[in-house]
């Protein structure tokens, strides 16, 4: 019960992170440098956002005519709803709003909403904010704003990290644009990867990258401990935390995703890469695929017209026009790529061959070369 207990105050925690407005800016420039008018003439749904300190609510309200937007919606997740509570922070904004209800402001999520010049100043902007309570804490999955889910054309948020099955799924349900962030890991999820292969969804324009020698940072609630190689304070004392294998998630397309990439051949490879790996091994065969081991994105041969696995740190740069993806290496063969199933005995006689003691030893959840297990593949081909 305690190790459950500090998994779902882990989980919590993580859930509280606030995306900076420059990686907002720079990621959905990135649409608008392929498809100037993806935007115009649609509604954007911000949930799980927190309207008052959120960045997104921010940038999309401050740029609500220059993307030309028919209507913004942010909508926000109650603080008593909240597992991980922390200190409770009323904004300026509420607490001095005609609307405010003491009773309401803990319990109920709310709604904000811009779509016309309310204040008269002759532009559309975060100052024309309409905003009031929802009649529920706000919950992604709550009737109220999966209506709003409905009406929106385009769905942009930051969602918890522990409730991403859920929320992908959410969207997907409804067949909508969106563009979210999540982890790397989440790529490898039963209802994530099969969307991917099918190019149904695919990673945005950054996704684990460093950028002036940062990975994607966010901001934490004042209460988060400090822990962890890549926190500071920020000049106005806020804390911030730089994550690992995190980025976007998307089905609006941006130009990236269209660059190949560029390779040498296998000869080549194995002359000249600089990954001692392919140097001294070249490219050895799977035990239970018919397909090669490629370590390294940059080691994809040019020239190899088989199968290949390949990490899950190519996606960022695949191109549909130059590789179709086939399947994954994983526990279950869902896409009938396997040629070899381990035997339980097998799989303990290795575990034995190993560790000197009795065990299980999973052969059948990764590729295998020479009888031990590489990491999580993806298997790929190239299109010619």
């Amino acid at each position: 019960m305690a190790n459950e207990n500090l998994s779902k105050a882990k989980n919590a925690k993580n859930d509280e992170f606030y995306t900076q407005y420059e990686d907002i800016q720079r990621e959905i420039n990135a649409y608008l440098e392929y498809n100037p008018d993806v935007f115009r003439g649609k509604t954007v749904l911000l949930p799980c956002d927190d309207p008052e300190w959120s960045n997104f609510t921010k940038f999309f309200a401050q740029n609500f005519e220059s993307l030309g937007l028919r209507k913004l919606i942010s909508t926000s997740f109650a603080h008593k709803s909240k597992n991980f509570k922390g200190c409770y922070q009323l904004s300026l904004f509420e607490s001095e709003s005609p609307q405010f209800d003491e009773s309401k402001t803990q319990i109920h999520g709310k709604i904000f909403t811009l779509t016309r010049d309310s204040d008269k100043s002759g532009n559309i902007d975060i100052d024309d904010l309409e905003w009031e309570y929802l009649e529920g804490d706000g919950d992604f999955r709550s009737d109220e704003v999966k209506t709003l889910r409905d009406e929106a054309d385009i769905i942009i948020t930051n969602p918890p990290f522990s409730l991403f099955r859920e929320f992908i799924a959410w969207i997907v349900e409804a067949d909508k644009k969106f563009v979210i962030i999540g982890n790397q890991n989440a790529i490898t999820y039963k209802e994530v990867f099969p969307l991917i292969k099918g190019n149904q969804i695919w990673l945005g324009n950054r996704f684990n990258q460093r950028i002036n020698g940062k990975n994607m940072t966010f901001g934490v609630p004042d209460d988060y401990p400090m822990i962890g190689t890549e926190t500071e304070y920020g000049d106005n004392g806020k804390k911030y935390i730089s994550v690992a294998g995190t980025g976007w998630f998307t089905n609006l397309d941006h130009g990236r995703r269209h660059q190949p990439l560029s390779l040498m051949t296998m000869e080549d490879n194995i002359k000249f890469s600089k990954h001692k790996e392919i140097k001294e091994y070249g490219y050895q065969k799977y035990d239970n695929y018919d397909a090669i081991e490629v370590p390294f994105t940059d080691a994809i041969p040019s020239d190899y017209d088989g199968v290949m696995g390949v990490p899950i740190s190519f996606l960022p740069k695949y191109c549909p026009e130059q590789f179709e993806i086939l399947g994954m290496c994983e526990n279950l063969d869902l896409y009938g790529l396997k040629t070899r199933v381990y035997t339980t005995q097998e799989c303990q006689e290795r575990y034995f061959e190993i560790f000197g003691k009795k065990g299980t030893y999973d052969l059948n959840a990764s590729g295998v070369v020479n009888g031990n297990k590489v990491y999580q593949r993806i298997l790929i081909k190239k299109k010619v």
